[in-house]
């Protein structure tokens, strides 16, 4: 039936030129009202929906359109008539359609109701669910991130690498290493690129960045974890300091603030959001500085111990009292970070590390590197670790390795927050969690 018919048209182009001609589109059936002498249907596409007049008058054939389930797919062919009435301001009188793909009844999600779903109701049909426009906004936010930070570190020098994603051994220890199958030997799925990508600064890429997935197997049923996760990590080296690190990370995140205002309104205004872009340099608050405010705040965080979901609230609430979104928590203890954190020389209780928060949570994770072979393995030592375990990277810093430093980055939590969702699963198509497998 369709052979005949001209290309189907988008339906975002259909405009005033168009009156009095025949077109022929598709899309979803948003809605129908069967008014009996008139019936107005609702066609949907990515780029928006038109809406569709049945008349009295008309053949039963094309009559029998009113009865077909919401969320069908239907190819139809008539005239673009102009509207004032309706937000397009033009319709399309139908002469023919037909049905390419038929909904079932009921829906298990509605896609235009104004009735809340549960999150594991919208996650089990996420196909439906994506058919909300303010749910795909977030996808398109999200690609936006993408851009901005590849153009970004593009600009900086930054080679785009990937690194394997089944390793040996993990950055940070098996306790949260998912193990796998590897031709009868075992591997773990990668909680980081940490290992190898700071091989790859005695190679020559010595400015290198990944987006890709990372694993963690962590025990944890919060709005803010996740198993499976899309990670920004970036390592550079002949660095003198940390605050190289800072500044490249600070002003990746300024640009891609800057670049959503410019590039992604459309989703900001569908979904009501602000975004201000931070003056570089962020402050940076060492973690003693950062225990004093949050003790400020009635939070004693007991020297030594990491700053948990809790004290990163309070502390990003009172930095944003000060105007700060975006800041840095600098110099934590060297118990608490892993084994390839430098130590500070002049005081070896505090370390080269920082994290990156936005807006009361952990964005980031980096600091400057230990290049040092010997001291690499006294760490692995002294945290439980076999150096003979970790020889395919020790072998890298055995023979020429520059001082260098990084970070991972948390890109699905940085979309969480930007896009002020509740859940970070909101900015993951397929999340993974514990009890998450499918779809």
């Amino acid at each position: 039936m369709l052979g005949d018919w001209p290309p189907f048209r988008p339906l975002s182009e259909i405009g005033e030129a168009d009156h009095g001609k025949e077109v022929a589109v598709a899309g979803w059936l948003e809605d129908v009202r069967d008014l009996g002498g008139i019936a107005f249907l609702i066609l949907r596409q990515r780029e928006g929906t038109l809406q569709v007049t049945v008349k009295s008058d008309q053949s039963a054939e094309v009559r029998a359109l009113t009865g077909v389930s919401r969320e069908s797919v239907v190819a139809l062919r008539g005239t673009v008539q102009a509207n004032e009435k309706v937000r397009n301001g033009f319709e399309i009188i139908p002469e023919a359609y037909e049905v390419l793909s038929e909904a079932a009844k009921p829906l298990p999600l509605g896609v235009v109701d104004k009735v809340g779903a549960a999150m594991d109701t919208r996650l089990d049909n996420r196909f439906l669910d994506l058919r909300k426009e303010e749910v795909r906004a977030v996808f398109h936010l999200k690609s936006h991130v993408g851009s901005a930070l590849r153009e970004y570190m593009t600009s900086k020098g930054f080679v785009e690498t990937h690194t394997p994603k089944v390793i040996s051994a993990g950055a940070e220890g098996g306790a949260t290493l998912f193990r796998v199958d590897y031709f009868e030997k075992p591997a773990y799925l990668a909680q980081s690129p940490q290992l190898y990508k700071q091989i790859l600064m005695a190679t020559g890429l010595d400015r290198i960045y990944e987006l890709a997935p990372a694993f963690r197997a962590e025990l944890s049923d919060t709005v803010r974890h996740i198993a499976e996760f899309l990670s920004f990590d970036a390592e550079m080296a002949y660095i003198r300091s940390q605050e190289e690190v800072l500044q490249v990370l600070e002003g990746a995140v300024a640009y891609t603030l800057a670049f959503l205002q410019d590039h992604a309104s459309e989703q900001l205004a569908l979904l009501n959001l602000d975004l201000a872009v931070p003056d570089v340099p962020v402050p940076r608050v060492t973690y003693q500085r950062a225990r004093e405010v949050l003790a400020g705040e009635g939070i004693e965080v007991p020297d030594g111990e990491d700053l948990d979901t809790g004290a990163e609230k309070a502390l990003g609430e009172a930095m944003a009292r000060e105007g700060h979104d975006l800041f840095f928590v600098v110099e934590y203890p060297s118990a608490i970070k892993p084994f390839y954190i430098m130590v500070k020389d002049d005081d070896p209780e505090f370390s080269h590390s920082f994290d990156l928060e936005y807006r009361g949570d952990e964005m980031a994770s980096g600091g400057q590197r230990e290049h040092r072979v010997d001291r690499i393995e006294t760490r692995m030592r002294r945290q439980g670790l076999d150096p003979g375990d970790f020889e395919f990277y020790l072998k890298a810093f055995r023979y020429g390795m520059p001082p260098h430093g990084g970070w991972g980055f948390g890109l699905d939590r940085f979309v969480w927050k930007v896009a002020g969702l509740g859940n970070v699963r909101e900015a993951i198509l397929f999340p993974r969690d514990r009890g998450r497998l499918i779809p």
